[in-house]
């Protein structure tokens, strides 16, 4: 695996496909989030709301997404990390995890992220500043 300092500006890490959404996902998600909104985990709520079926919730995508730097941990850590959430994620759906470097300096390197579903369409937008240690 190709270390983070070694990248150069335009690279990408390797992308992570998630396995298929399912609602034990997000059942285990709002039980470890404290987020029990029915529309996350039970279909009539979700419909009553106007959705056509329960949805991710964003900060379970959010979540996933930091994946793609998980390996990375022995060279650094995330130090910031902004995103915006641009479409919603439905049962299974399938989610690309994508992260290319856009600026590197000594100690600091920039990514945009994005995840990705099945159509193509971004469910997520954002950025990374990941910190290496010295």
């Amino acid at each position: 695996m190709k270390k983070l300092a070694e990248m150069q500006v335009g690279e990408s890490i390797k992308e992570v496909q998630l396995e298929p959404v399912s609602r034990l996902d997000l059942i285990k998600y709002a039980g470890a989030s404290g987020d029990y909104n029915p529309i996350h985990t039970i279909d009539d709520e979700a419909k009553k709301a106007g959705l056509p079926g329960i949805i991710a919730h964003g900060m379970w995508t959010m979540g996933n997404l930091a994946k793609l730097f998980t390996p990375h941990f022995e060279e650094g850590f995330i130090q910031d990390y902004s995103i915006r959430f641009k479409g919603m994620v439905f049962l299974n759906d399938v989610i690309t995890l994508r992260a290319s470097l856009t600026e590197k300096t000594e100690h600091q390197l920039n990514f945009d992220v994005a995840a990705v579903n099945q159509a193509g369409n971004e469910v997520i937008k954002g950025k990374v500043v990941y910190h290496q240690y010295q």
